[in-house]
C-alpha cells in the first residue's frame, strides 16, 4: 500500500461505498471517509469522478473510481487476500460479486415500483435472484466456508437492506431461503459489515424509501 494518505468520498446510503469500507477494515487500512450529497454534488467532487458516483478512492493525487475497481486495488496492494488462491475460484468469486451487484439493480426496481402491479411482479424477480443465491451458496458461515471474502463484502449491503424492508412488512423474500438466512446473519454480525455504515443509516434508508414516488412509499405512510 502506497505511503499517501486514503480518503474515500462516500454517500451515507450507497451499497457501493460499504463495499470499500468493508474492504478497507478488513484489510485494517487506516482511512478518511468524507460524505457529500449526491443531489448536491460539490464541484470538487465533479472534478474527480467522471462518473459523477461515489466510491471515489483518492491515494495522494491518484483518484479510483468504481467500487470493484478500488477494491480489486486494495486487494492487490494489502493483506490479507480475500480473493482464493485458485484462479478458477477468483473467477467465480467476481462472478458472484457481478450477481450482487445485479441483485442490487432488483432491489432497486423493488423500492421503485411505481404500483401495486409492477410491485409484486418485482417482489418476485428480487426473490428470484435471492433463491439463486440459495441454491448456490457452498459454504457457511459465509460465501465459501469460514474464511471472509470480497464476495462477502459485495453480498453484506445487498442483504442490509432487507432489514428495512422486514421493518415495513413481510414480503416473504426470503421465505425457505435458509442458507440465504444464516449468511444474513452471519454478515450482519460481522463488525467490518456492522460498522460500514453510519449509526443513522436505518433511520436514512426508510426516510429515503418514504419520498420515493412509489407503492413501497405508500406502504410505509401506511403503516406510519
Amino acid at each position: 500500500m502506497p505511503d499517501h494518505p486514503l480518503r474515500l468520498v462516500s454517500h451515507h446510503l450507497c451499497p457501493y461505498v460499504q463495499r470499500a469500507v468493508i474492504t478497507l477494515t478488513e484489510k485494517g487500512i487506516p482511512h478518511e471517509r468524507q460524505y457529500i450529497d449526491l443531489a448536491n454534488k460539490p464541484a470538487w467532487f465533479r472534478r474527480l469522478s467522471p462518473l459523477g458516483k461515489v466510491p471515489v478512492l483518492c491515494i495522494g493525487d491518484a483518484v479510483l473510481f468504481e467500487s470493484a475497481v478500488i477494491c480489486e486495488y486494495l486487494e492487490e496492494t494489502a493483506l490479507p487476500r480475500l480473493h482464493p488462491e485458485s484462479p478458477l475460484q477468483r473467477a467465480i468469486h467476481r462472478a458472484w460479486i457481478e450477481f450482487a451487484s445485479a441483485t442490487l439493480a432488483a432491489i432497486a426496481g423493488f423500492y421503485n415500483a411505481p404500483d401495486a402491479a409492477a410491485f409484486e411482479e418485482r417482489r418476485g424477480q428480487l426473490r428470484e435472484r435471492l433463491a439463486w443465491l440459495d441454491r448456490h451458496l457452498p459454504g457457511a458461515p459465509y460465501f465459501a466456508g469460514e474464511r471472509f471474502h470480497l464476495v462477502d463484502a459485495a453480498w453484506g449491503p445487498v442483504l442490509r437492506y432487507l432489514d428495512t424492508f422486514d421493518a415495513i412488512d413481510d414480503f416473504g423474500l426470503l421465505e425457505g431461503l435458509e442458507r440465504v438466512v444464516a449468511y444474513r446473519r452471519a454478515l450482519a454480525s460481522r463488525p467490518s459489515v456492522r460498522d460500514a455504515v453510519p449509526d443513522d443509516y436505518a433511520a436514512r434508508l426508510r426516510d429515503f424509501l418514504a419520498r420515493r414516488p412509489s407503492h413501497l412509499a405508500e406502504r410505509i405512510t401506511t403503516e406510519a
